[in-house]
């Protein structure tokens, strides 16, 4: 497959792509946004690193969280890259 951006598998590379993205924004909106802010009450009570767990994914959870979805977020791109021939050699 060429780089040129109107053949036909370049449409399912970019859906694949937007899919990842989306995953990737989902799960790092639920770790920051959703543990850190609106579902602390409900994980207020549990204990992690000496304090409570909604407090810990509002200060490192959700650094960390982003940290992982960019690895895997590369990972993913890589073999997506591979799937579809544009891949670096």
């Amino acid at each position: 497959m060429d780089n040129n951006p109107n053949t036909p598998d370049s449409s399912g590379y970019w859906k694949a792509n937007v899919r990842l993205i989306l995953l990737c924004l989902v799960v790092w909106a639920i770790c920051s946004f959703g543990f850190g802010i609106i579902l602390r009450p409900l994980v207020a009570g549990i204990q992690f690193g000496g304090t409570d767990l909604g407090f810990w994914f509002a200060q490192q959870g959700a650094i960390i969280s982003f940290i992982i979805v960019i690895f895997f977020y590369a990972f993913r791109m890589n073999k997506l890259d591979k799937d579809f021939g544009l891949d670096e050699e």
